[in-house]
């Protein structure tokens, strides 16, 4: 699948000295558009392989770089002559002390670096103040109805119901059956909105924070303010 407005933004800001960081809620194509479209395009326009420094955090045989000052070494021993070097690391969030790692690689003038993240820390604003001054982000949202009719055969009226009622997440397109869509719809909801915002704001009342939710998801379109909001509790 392509998503070339994102790329074209990641290829725009190539070398241009600052670390790009990919943000976006969770399964939105974060890991996809950085392993996969940007890195075919870095190989078809010239890079070697050996000079494309790739690492899923995620993945458990990568446990090891996790350890921030064995990512540090590791990405620096790789930087082997005076050419260009790519740095892709996907869900960075998972080092500790991430900020100082990658602006350690600031001071490396042939070094380019390019992160995904989607903690709680990471749908903050702020994350890019964490590099001082250095950091570049891109904010990838899930699929347009124009990417979402890439992954889609069947008539564009019956696409668009579907895209409507289960939204833009690319897995969806792997779903056929609408139980399974709205069962892993659910499971996304969980994760992003009731842990990450739990987490990020130090909720003490979780389930009233879901309460809130259901009520501003069942008022989509209406306008509301804390006061109402606070009215209706």
């Amino acid at each position: 699948m392509e998503r070339n407005l994102y790329l074209e933004k990641i290829i725009r800001k190539r070398n241009n000295g600052m670390i790009k960081v990919i943000t976006g809620i969770r399964r939105c194509g974060k890991t996809y558009l950085l392993f996969e479209l940007f890195y075919d395009y870095l190989l078809k326009s010239g890079v070697d392989q050996g000079h494309i420094i790739k690492i899923a955090l995620d993945d458990r045989v990568n446990k090891k770089y996790r350890d921030p000052d064995v990512l540090c070494e590791y990405v620096h021993g790789a930087v082997k002559d005076e050419r260009m070097h790519y740095v892709l690391l996907d869900e960075v969030q998972m080092v500790p002390e991430f900020e100082d790692v990658l602006n350690s690689f600031l001071h490396m003038k042939n070094v380019d670096t390019y992160v995904t993240g989607s903690n709680a820390k990471f749908l903050s604003k702020d994350i890019i103040t964490e590099f001082r001054g250095r950091g570049d982000q891109i904010h990838l949202y899930p699929l347009s109805f124009a990417e979402f009719m890439q992954g889609r055969e069947t008539d564009r009226y019956q696409a668009w119901y579907e895209y409507t009622m289960y939204g833009g997440l690319p897995k969806i397109l792997e779903f056929e059956n609408e139980e399974d869509k709205a069962a892993y719809l659910r499971d996304i909801f969980t994760e992003t909105y009731l842990k990450d915002i739990l987490e990020r704001n130090d909720v003490r009342n979780p389930v009233e924070m879901e309460e809130l939710l259901d009520y501003l998801s069942s008022a989509i379109g209406g306008l509301t303010n804390p006061k109402k909001l606070a009215d209706t509790f």
